[in-house]
């Protein structure tokens, strides 16, 4: 019988390789095309279309799109204006976050779906001429010589591909292939939760911001997404199965209970098909480069959804990113010690990020879930709602977050 040989890789040179086209590899795509860089990004999907994935655009984001005179295209999407964020405890309602005193260029966190974010980046970026996107593209592997790395190998839909580069910037989530092929292994946080998403109808009438809901044994979400509200349901992790157990009618009357409003319309949940789960996970990469390798945003540190603040934290990373290896990039002199310099940059924030999470979680969240703890407002709370002011601080915290980044490239174009 004859053997079929497979057909020889096709082969790519770039300058920069980023593997995975979420926020953090989009951003960094487009902010080195526009200084110079010739960059190739490969997504593994045909589309950016994936639902519950995170939508909000914080300020600090916002900001960024106003230095790249993108913003006002952005805004332009359908999206969402949320100025100050509300909770629940118990039947206490409260103010946690207000915006409207922060000093950047917008006093709000948006909410739009992220392929409409992900879509206007890749319009934008696919205006320079250094800027090459490959949807259904998937890095298999990494390509090494004498102890660097120099690319990857990928599958795609015209069959094998080899892309050489002089950087490797893995950006391919919190199961990064990149990152388990160059052998890296994160420190793990753990979670107490898990977050089951569904979406239920917004009429008028609902109001518009997002909310927060704390009872004895559960955790409830909703963000508004125009015509419906993105819900989330937090669970103890590793319950799953016991929701299930218990069926499909007692989910739903658990949401009537939880959201009053929603309550007629619970039966649009028509099975558990339309529930997705959310695995919580927290982690940090001790190390995030290699000769010729770095990671960032979740394949460097995965963040809990607490706060919602993974995308800014991802788009933070990719601007300081890009901030430090574009002029080195540009000129093919990237050395180890200038990837050495983004993770200092950024460790720092995802640190102190994800140790505020991890308190939450350990003495806020798993003990609501766990039914132990009393209904009561916290003396922080009660202190935001005597005192408005101070709601500046959690806004900030949100809306800016830790060493907020700022574009320092320049448009060569």
């Amino acid at each position: 019988m004859q053997q079929v040989t497979p057909p020889a890789p096709r082969r790519i040179e770039t300058r920069c390789c980023v593997v995975g086209g979420g926020p953090a590899g989009m951003v960094l795509g487009l902010l080195l095309a526009r200084a110079g860089v010739d960059v190739t990004v490969l997504e593994k999907h045909a589309d950016f279309l994936r639902d519950f994935r995170g939508d909000t655009v914080h300020p600090s984001t916002l900001q960024a799109m106003h230095e790249l005179g993108m913003l006002d295209d952005l805004l332009k999407l359908p999206h969402g204006e949320a100025r100050q964020v509300e909770g629940q405890i118990g039947d206490h309602r409260f103010v946690l976050a207000d915006f409207r005193r922060l000093t950047t260029r917008c006093k709000f966190i948006a909410f739009m779906p992220q392929w409409d974010f992900l879509n206007l980046i890749a319009a934008k970026a696919s205006k320079y001429p250094e800027f090459r996107l490959a949807m259904r593209t998937a890095a298999t592997g990494l390509l090494e010589t004498e102890g660097r790395v120099a690319g990857v190998t990928a599958a795609s839909p015209d069959g094998p591909l080899e892309i050489r580069a002089d950087v490797v910037v893995a950006c391919d989530g919190r199961y990064s292939t990149i990152r388990d092929a160059a052998g890296f292994v994160p420190q793990k946080f753990g979670a107490p939760m898990d977050v089951l998403w569904f979406r239920l109808s917004r009429r008028e009438g609902d109001g518009t911001d997002p909310a927060g809901r704390f009872d004895a044994g559960r955790i409830f979400i909703m963000i508004n997404r125009g015509d419906h509200w993105q819900c989330g349901y937090v669970i103890a992790k590793g319950s799953i199965a016991a929701i299930h157990a218990r069926g499909l009618d007692a989910f739903r009357a658990d949401v009537g209970r939880l959201a009053p409003i929603l309550a007629d319309r619970v039966n649009e949940i028509a099975s558990f098909h339309d529930v997705s789960l959310l695995s919580v996970a927290v982690d940090r990469l001790p190390v995030w480069h290699r000769p010729g390798l770095l990671c960032i945003g979740d394949a460097a540190h995965a963040m809990s959804p607490v706060g919602g603040v993974g995308i800014n934290l991802a788009v933070q990373d990719a601007i300081a990113a890009a901030n430090i290896l574009a002029e080195p990039l540009r000129e093919r002199r990237v050395t180890e010690a200038d990837l050495v310099r983004v993770q200092k940059r950024r460790e720092f924030p995802a640190r102190v990020t994800q140790r505020a999470q991890v308190a939450i979680q350990a003495r806020v969240i798993g003990k609501v879930l766990s039914g132990d703890v009393a209904l009561e407002l916290p003396w922080p709370v009660r202190l935001l709602t005597k005192m408005p002011i101070l709601r500046t601080i959690p806004a900030y915290l949100l809306g800016i977050g830790v060493r907020p980044e700022h574009v320092r490239t320049r448009d060569r174009h």
